[in-house]
């Protein structure tokens, strides 16, 4: 998988939560080298309830499940993402713990902005580091307000 299909991923989603940044594939050519690919096998945890880091991920091929654990029977699934998702957004902005565990329900391939770097990239590129984390922000957003509606809890 390549850098730009990502991209593509990512612009082509139609999902009520996608990540929708203003950003030309020149400037994701910019953010590139920020972002570090990791493969992951079916089954396998990408974030796990309860762990604290600064780290987002954008879900270049594959598909993730979102779950939470030690909920009432049934409302355990949140979410199925699929390519051109984010998932672990609210990290950029706070270094709480994880509010739910996110496994690979098929083989992923993933591009992960951790916290050092995007504040690497703020440096440098001001512009584009505001715009990812709007981005992230109107995620967040959706989702809380999915969320409530659906009255799952936040912990």
């Amino acid at each position: 998988m390549e850098f730009q299909d990502m991209v593509q991923a990512i612009q082509t989603l139609n999902a009520e939560d996608a990540y929708r940044p203003r950003l030309t594939l020149d400037q994701w050519r910019i953010i590139a080298p920020y972002l570090t690919r990791h493969d992951i096998r079916a089954g396998d945890l990408l974030i796990k309830q309860g762990d604290s880091d600064r780290t987002m991920y954008f879900l270049g091929q594959g598909s993730l499940q979102v779950f939470v654990t030690g909920g009432p029977p049934g409302s355990n699934r949140i979410a199925i993402l699929r390519a051109g998702s984010v998932v672990g957004e609210p990290g950029l902005f706070s270094d709480v713990a994880r509010m739910a565990n996110v496994e690979a329900m098929t083989p992923c391939a993933v591009w992960a902005l951790r916290g050092p770097r995007l504040e690497e990239l703020a440096q440098r590129s001001p512009a584009l580091a505001l715009e990812l984390l709007r981005a992230a922000g109107g995620v967040m957003a959706t989702r809380m307000r999915t969320n409530l509606v659906r009255q799952i809890p936040f912990t």
